[in-house]
């Protein structure tokens, strides 16, 4: 038998019975999103009225039930006199009608982020009870509605003072599974607004947890900047942040700074509405920013011998909000998740581009940062593409690390008393472990000069014995996997002759903790041991110097007459006895230590590439500049 298909088959949904019957097709679904989707509908027509200069107050309640919601603002209030053509108030029919609003010409709004004429209707269609309350025209009316349809007329309440709207909601319960409202949602997205359009004051009311919000920002996006490198917990690189603001047809407004962070944040919204699959608005910002770093570093000639800079390099750490104001966005779906506004992307483009560069050329030493910055990020993406694997420090209820076999460590466990020594050669270490405080000094001896590492892949790096070894004893990983919490030792101490071999292993040690390992020198724990060049007794008197300038500064100061000093000049740490090496360079009392720092990240990376690099021209420059300062050499 075969089944019959007919007109009387066909079903027409009339009024707001399409949205009853398919809500996911407005609201996204009817699980938590679109049940407060709900809640953004009606405060986006809040926000619509307040970028349009006629409201500066938006207030939000969360009834103690926890199931209902009621927004105002202090706008012009929502019509009430009677259609021309329905013969019904306008309040009615925006609120019963699909694609019935004020917003489909520029008359009244010249900027919306409601433009399909659907929230409010879609929220009084989902909704088991809504109630409009509208301040105009000296008088307050009032209409209420059960599942999108009128339950009575409008009312006229009486005289009232000022204007705006206030809509009271409560979703029916037939349709979401869960109207539970998630306070801590609503909060941080009513914060966002006040972020989005300075100067407009933003309340929430959680009656449920008896808390009330209030927020106002002046500074705008700059504020929210703020908020969000601070809630990142990532140092930034440059202290002033980049913002710019232009009204030309359509309003832009951006802010961003670089940090230290491995990712990037991007923030964006059109209209006060949060974009989170981004657009062609941010396709603009990334290819503006990109193409004004690049712009700066090939004017400015900061292009690094031997290394690309990606597109990634120049993002990581970026932190950045774009939020724009144009008259007919074309969002993808009713979600408003994404624009889709081609020439969004060409405008936000050029903007950025001659904005961010102008910026830099007239802020060189945070551009110079900034750079130094990506350059960084361009090496250690390098680097990270042969894995390596992280080493965490074990404690002793959970086994002890498997730990090079000539590291001689110290007893104590906590990590912010202890000190490692990376030594130079086998005979100086035998010293130094005899010299050493056992409790808080691990000694870690080196044989030979280590290897080269500014043009060595990771996994050659990870090849070399000697700098696996030091890997192995700090414990905290290498590269991008690198974590300050698995630091075995509060301090590393390069300890090296006194001489040029001593200062070549020195450099060659600093390069590889530059390049592998930058996240100890920032954070203060990497160090160079001054050991003494010369013992000199006058007298009765004993002096240690540590180099030529330090010796002839001790025979001003303190020979007499014809005095002849007595002079030992050590040829290696070797030499000392321990109980010397201990009052000279291990003793924390009595020594002296120079904390490595970088002050300026594109000097020294600079500095690196071109002494320790492949190109051997800037190294004999270098030499030859320098030639009459090379008094003594150790041949």
């Amino acid at each position: 038998m075969t089944a019959t298909y007919s007109a009387k088959d066909i079903t027409v949904l009339e009024g707001l019975e399409p949205v009853r019957k398919r809500p996911g097709m407005y609201i996204g679904g009817v699980g938590p999103a679109g049940l407060h989707h709900l809640v953004w509908e009606i405060v986006d027509n809040c926000v619509d009225e307040a970028m349009n200069g006629h409201a500066g107050e938006i207030s939000v309640t969360m009834h103690a039930d926890g199931t209902s919601i009621t927004v105002s603002d202090n706008g012009r209030g929502i019509p009430v006199d009677m259609h021309p053509v329905h013969r019904k108030p306008a309040l009615e029919i925006i609120l019963c009608t699909l694609h019935a609003g004020g917003k489909f010409e520029h008359n009244n709004y010249k900027t919306a982020g409601g433009l399909h004429g659907v929230g409010a209707s879609v929220v009084n269609a989902l909704s088991a009870k809504l109630t409009a309350t509208v301040k105009r025209d000296g008088q307050r009316f009032e209409q209420s509605f059960e599942a999108g349809k009128p339950v009575g007329k409008l009312k006229k309440l009486g005289p009232a003072r000022g204007s705006g709207t206030t809509i009271y909601f409560h979703p029916d319960p037939t349709i979401f599974p869960s109207i539970e409202f998630n306070s801590e949602l609503i909060r941080q997205r009513l914060e966002v607004i006040s972020y989005l359009h300075r100067g407009v004051k933003v309340s929430y009311e959680d009656q449920v947890a008896g808390q009330s919000f209030t927020f106002k920002h002046e500074r705008g996006l700059l504020d929210f900047l703020g908020k969000l490198t601070a809630e990142r917990k990532s140092r930034t690189v440059h202290e002033q942040a980049f913002s710019l603001s232009r009204d030309n047809g359509g309003r832009l407004e951006v802010a961003l700074q670089w940090t230290e962070a491995t990712d990037e944040c991007v923030r964006s919204y059109v209209n006060g509405i949060p974009t989170g699959s981004g657009g062609t608005h941010e396709n603009g910002l990334r290819g503006g920013i990109s193409k004004a770093i690049r712009n700066y570093i090939e004017t400015h000639k900061l292009q690094p011998k031997g290394v690309t800079i990606g597109l990634d390099d120049i993002r990581e750490g970026l932190v950045a909000i774009i939020s724009i104001f144009i008259a007919d966005p074309q969002f993808q779906g009713q979600t408003k998740d994404r624009l889709n506004n081609p020439e969004a992307q060409n405008s936000v483009d050029a903007a950025i581009r001659q904005g961010l560069e102008h910026w830099l050329n007239h802020n060189r030493s945070m551009a110079e940062a900034i750079v130094a910055r990506i350059i960084l990020s361009a090496r250690a993406r390098a680097a990270s593409r042969a894995a390596a694997s992280e080493i965490t420090r074990k404690t002793a209820t959970t086994g002890r690390l498997n730990l090079p076999g000539k590291l001689a460590d110290c007893s104590s466990r906590r990590s912010d008393e202890t000190e490692l020594f990376i030594v130079e050669g086998d005979s100086a270490g035998g010293s130094a472990k005899q010299g050493r405080d056992r409790t808080r000094q691990a000694i870690l001896p080196l044989r030979g000069k280590v290897l080269n590492t500014e043009q060595a892949s990771m996994a050659k790096v990870l090849d070399n014995r000697e700098l696996s070894d030091i890997i192995q004893a700090l414990g905290c990983g290498i590269g991008p996997k690198l974590n300050l919490d698995g630091l075995r030792y509060g301090k590393v101490i390069l300890l090296m002759d006194a001489d040029s071999d001593g200062h070549h292993i020195a450099t060659l040690l600093l390069t590889f903790f530059y390049r592998h390992m930058r996240e100890l020198i920032a954070a203060g724990k990497v160090y160079l041991a001054q050991p003494p060049l010369y013992r000199i007794e006058i007298g009765k008197q004993t002096f240690w110097a540590a180099d030529d300038t330090d010796r002839d500064r001790i025979f001003k100061q303190h020979l007499k007459g014809n005095q002849r000093p007595e002079v030992t000049r050590f040829k290696g740490l070797g030499e000392m006895m321990a109980r010397t090496l201990w009052d000279t360079t291990l003793n924390p009392a009595t020594r002296r230590l120079i904390r490595v720092d970088i002050s300026d990240g594109l000097a020294s990376d600079r500095i690196i590439n071109e002494l320790m690099g492949k190109d051997a021209s800037a190294r004999f420059t270098f030499i030859m500049e320098r030639a009459e300062e090379a008094q003594e050499l150790d041949l």
